[in-house]
Formats: C-alpha cells, structure tokens, sequence
C-alpha cells in the first residue's frame, strides 16, 4: 500500500501512460489493435481471516484447503467451463497431501490449467530465513543448513514433483505467493532459479496502487487510479529472457480483506478495468482466492461479470489463460 495523497498525485501521469503504453504493446505488424485478452486467475490458498476474521493460523498452512474453498473453486470452475472458457489456477505442493485430492484432479480433466505456487507459500523476495514463510519461522529445523536459494529451489522442485505425482498433469506456469510492486526485476537471480526450473513465464507482479480506509468504498478518484495501474500490469521481459505477466489490481483480499469494500465497489473496479483493456487491446489478469470470495462473493458474481463483459465485446476480447498471454509477448 502507498500513500493515497502521493498516489492520486501521479494519476494524470498515469492516466497518459494508461492511454499510450498497452495500444503500443497491442499492435501487431498490421498496426491493428488485438484482441484484449482477459484471465481468470485463481489462487488455491487459505487467507487469513477468512471465513471469520479471527484466524490467522491458515498463514501456517496455506495449503490445508477446507471443504467450502474446494467447492467453490469446483463450482466455479464449472460455471466458466459452461461457458466455453478456462480459469488459470495455481496450487501448493503441500494441498497435495491431502487425502483427497479428486476435486482437483476434477478441475484439471475438465481443461483448466495448474499452475506452481511453491509448495509452501513462501516468499521468493525473502533476504533472512524467517522471512520465507510463517512455518520457517516457528519451525526453524525444517530449513536448518540450507541456503535461502537452495529452499527456495526445492520447495518450488517440490511443488513441481507433487502436482505431477498426484494430478498426473503438465504444470502450467508460476506465480509467486504475494505480489510485488516490480515484480521480480531486481531479482536476476530470482528469474534465472525459475528458467534452470523450466519455466519460461512468473507471474509477480502487482503494481501499486491507492486503496481506502478500512470499510470506507471507493470514490472514482480511487477507482480512475486503480484503472491508471492497468497500464503497469501489462506483460512483458526481463532481461533474463524471462517473462513477466502480472496481476490486475484490484484483487480481492486487496478490496474486501484489507480496505473492506462492499462487492458492488469491487465489481464496478472490475467493469471499469475490464473496459479499460477491452478498449485498447490490452490485458487484464484477474486476482482473486477462493478462500476468500466464498465469503465475499458466494454466488460468483465477479466471474460471472467478467464472462459477460467479455461476451459483450465479441471479437474485441477473450478469456485466455497465462500461457496464451506469454505466448503473445514470445511472438
């Protein structure tokens, strides 16, 4: 979170960036705007605080899925697939150790790609040991002589390892737990960890961006600059050759856990991005945690709105996942 007065004073700024910048990255040889391509993105974690403020244990077992978040994740799953698209997930290495994992398997049979977000949830920015992950911290042994690097590496080799062994799929991608505000550029020897692991696109960053009082709803100052930082979330390459597609703002425990936004601000943040990218051929990826829309969102609203105004726009937009959206900075 930045200071909201420093913020809305760069938004005109922001603004000409927002109009210039995705129209120039959009354009093919043909000088023709492309498509908008929309994701669907949803992270397989418990949030703290949900689905009662009062927890905060799920921040040593992100991965310990309850019943509710699988169903949902499985409904909405299928609500998308009904209508002809996919959602991108991405899972721990550790939810796999759960009994049961058919509901999973589920989702991906019916096509939606897996993604690797460590086994752990852990912190690839971290610079001490206890600030990889809460569970590191209180169990300090499980890490104890390894290198920062070296658990880092193995916990995402494991989360790798585990979805192949139970789910028997191809692993569609990562994103790193948290967002940052520049992703992982200053990290090379972060980007060169994921391209000797085989992958050829992260998912890191999250651009700055205002938010409001707790439990105070957005005005349209807010929401004009939470548009203005579509144009930071654009894809794009590092210099490592790897690319980078990040999250839109906002994502919702950005609106409901941290600023406590009523869902109709949340949704009108989503229709005015959305329009935004449609408008210019840009891209909006879509951040949110069934752990937390259960609560916030339990009759799906929020996808079901990006589906229609992605229908609405016909040929000037579509779902797509991350790999789709990579694969146009690739070309």
């Amino acid at each position: 979170m930045i200071d909201r007065r420093q913020f809305l004073a760069k938004t005109t700024a922001l603004s000409t960036l927002a109009t210039t910048l995705p129209r120039a990255i959009a354009r093919g040889q043909d000088d023709e705007t492309k498509p908008a391509q929309i994701a669907i993105t949803l992270d397989l974690e418990m949030s703290r605080q949900y689905p009662t403020r009062d927890q905060f244990h799920w921040d040593y077992e992100k991965g310990n899925l309850d019943r509710d978040t699988k169903r949902y994740a499985v409904e909405a799953a299928r609500r998308v697939a009904d209508r002809g698209v996919r959602i991108h997930f991405f899972a721990l290495g550790r939810t796999m150790e759960q009994e049961d994992v058919s509901w999973l398997q589920q989702i991906a049979e019916a096509g939606h790609p897996i993604g690797n977000h460590t086994y752990d949830h852990v912190n690839v920015l971290a610079t001490e040991p206890g600030a990889i992950q809460f569970r590191f911290e209180r169990a300090p042994w499980l890490i104890e002589g390894r290198s920062i690097k070296e658990v880092l590496r193995e916990n995402i080799r494991l989360a790798d390892r585990a979805l192949q062994t139970r789910l028997g799929i191809d692993v569609a991608g990562f994103r790193t737990p948290g967002g940052f505000h520049e992703g992982i550029s200053p990290r090379s020897d972060i980007q060169q960890l994921l391209i000797d692991q085989g992958y050829h696109w992260v998912s890191s960053k999250y651009p700055a961006h205002p938010s409001s009082k707790p439990g105070t709803a957005p005005d349209d100052a807010l929401l004009d600059a939470i548009v203005a930082a579509q144009a930071e979330a654009q894809p794009f390459r590092y210099p490592s050759g790897l690319i980078e597609v990040p999250m839109s703002p906002i994502s919702d425990v950005g609106a409901f856990r941290t600023s406590r936004w009523p869902l109709e601000a949340f949704l009108e943040s989503i229709r005015r991005c959305i329009t935004w990218a449609i408008d210019r051929g840009a891209v909006f990826d879509f951040l949110a945690h069934p752990s937390c829309l259960l609560v916030e969102d339990p009759e799906f609203r929020s996808i079901d709105l990006i589906c229609d105004l992605v229908d609405n726009a016909q040929d000037r937009a579509a779902i797509v996942d991350l790999e789709t959206i990579a694969r146009r900075v690739s070309e």
